[in-house]
């Protein structure tokens, strides 16, 4: 039996990365997953085989491409999930947009979107699965925050500040759904090696560096290192844990 036989997630960013993690860990717990990716032929393609993945083990996974800062879109999402599977249980709100650039150059456009896409879309998601929530009387509602959020990071003002209110968000949330048995999380990344950082076009040595001098644990982490606590967070075992941030970093924030 799995952890999370019976429930009906939703994991947006899915195509790869740590998202894909989570969907396939999620699967692997007894969980019917959507697996959403941006519309975009590429990201398209690596939603595929990950849903691929989940139905060669045996797992219950659909694919259903979605902006998510775009309301229209989370409600086909939502739809189709409900339609397939039935009301969702549990939200990752992972999806994010960010992209390097000097804080003196960034335009209006730039910053709008990341916005939309990691702040609008987490809450555009989580009031979309609310009212299915409701009727089961359960939900889990996981949100993905960043380390950069405690430490900073220079070239990434727009992602930092997003992932700061993400935090704020989470927890104002827990309050307003308490009461109906719905609890609202975050997770904390550290400096999780994935597809996206690549291309980012982050320095592998340099971070590598920064990995040793300052986490307690002197090595890269990768998505599969988070997936232990996505499933903890979406499962009964942390059904008295709500409004909480928590931190997978391995020891590079202590406090």
């Amino acid at each position: 039996m799995g952890r999370l036989d019976g429930r009906v997630a939703i994991v947006t960013g899915a195509s790869w990365g740590i998202g894909a993690a989570v969907a396939e860990a999620f699967a692997g717990e007894g969980a019917s997953v959507v697996v959403n990716t941006l519309p975009d032929d590429r990201m398209d393609a690596y939603a595929s085989e990950v849903v691929a993945r989940i139905t060669a083990a045996g797992g219950a996974a659909i694919k259903v491409p979605a902006d998510i800062s775009v309301p229209a879109d989370v409600g086909a999402m939502v739809a189709a999930a409900g339609h397939e599977f039935g009301d969702v249980d549990i939200l990752v709100a992972n999806a994010a947009h960010s992209q390097r650039a000097q804080w003196t150059e960034i335009t209006i456009d730039q910053w709008d979107r990341t916005m939309a896409v990691n702040l609008r879309g987490t809450f555009l998601c989580a009031q979309a699965v609310h009212p299915g929530m409701l009727r089961r009387r359960r939900g889990s509602i996981i949100t993905v925050t960043s380390v950069t959020a405690k430490l900073g990071m220079a070239g990434l003002l727009g992602y930092v500040t997003s992932k700061a209110g993400i935090i704020g968000l989470t927890r104002a949330l827990a309050r307003e759904v308490g009461k109906d048995s719905i609890r609202v999380n975050a997770v904390m990344p550290g400096a999780i090696r994935t597809e996206q950082e690549v291309e980012l076009d982050f320095d592998d040595a340099e971070l590598a560096k920064l990995t040793e001098e300052h986490q307690s644990l002197p090595h890269r982490g990768f998505a599969e290192d988070l997936t232990g606590t996505f499933v903890y967070l979406a499962s009964d075992d942390s059904a008295f844990v709500t409004g909480q941030v928590v931190t997978v970093d391995g020891g590079w924030v202590n406090y």
